[in-house]
């Protein structure tokens, strides 16, 4: 069973559908086509800066297929979002289970692709706002930039942009940079 484009539905649905999906508001959106190789570079290279990066302090890396469950109350089985970024990373382990994250990450990185970026910037920025992700980062191996963003006063204020020639500092972790030219695949 798949879902229907005009309904509306919860987690409790989700688990029951083939293939890959999310739910945003209750709608769902079909996950493939399968993502690129520049897509995959990016977030292999991205996810493995941050595993050695996170490697010993309290916080965990991971990568999609790997479903956040965010919802208004603390009734997860109805939730009626359910994503799964590209990088996760999780900062409080309680909010780890073994079917993903209940709650929002401290730290979310969508890599952009054509049939992705709308949903992207929009849908999934207002949601991880909502939600209190203290950081966001928009990934374009198109344009070759990064976009970070960090949550202040319930809203994303802060806004960082770096190129391909930059070095990618963390609003959160501000120890933590990287040299943006190694997200890209050359």
């Amino acid at each position: 069973m798949n879902p229907e484009p005009s309904k509306l539905y919860t987690y409790a649905d989700y688990i029951q559908w083939d293939g890959r999906w999310e739910l945003i508001d209750g709608k769902a959106y079909n996950m493939s086509p399968s993502p690129t190789w520049e897509h995959q570079f990016t977030v292999m290279e991205l996810s493995f800066a941050f595993r050695s990066y996170f490697q010993n302090k309290d916080c965990y890396v991971a990568i999609a297929p790997f479903d956040v469950r965010l919802s208004e109350n603390d009734d997860y089985t109805y939730a009626k979002h359910v994503v799964q970024p590209d990088i996760s990373v999780i900062c409080n382990r309680n909010n780890l289970t073994p079917n993903g994250c209940l709650g929002a990450p401290t730290l979310v990185v969508e890599v952009l692709s054509p049939s992705t970026a709308l949903k992207d910037r929009n849908e999934k920025f207002k949601l991880y706002e909502q939600f209190g992700v203290k950081e966001y980062w928009i990934v374009d191996p198109l344009y070759k930039t990064i976009e970070v963003f960090g949550l202040e006063d319930g809203f994303f204020k802060k806004r960082e942009a770096f190129g391909e020639h930059e070095t990618i500092i963390s609003f959160l972790f501000t120890d933590f940079s990287l040299e943006a030219r190694r997200l890209f695949f050359q």
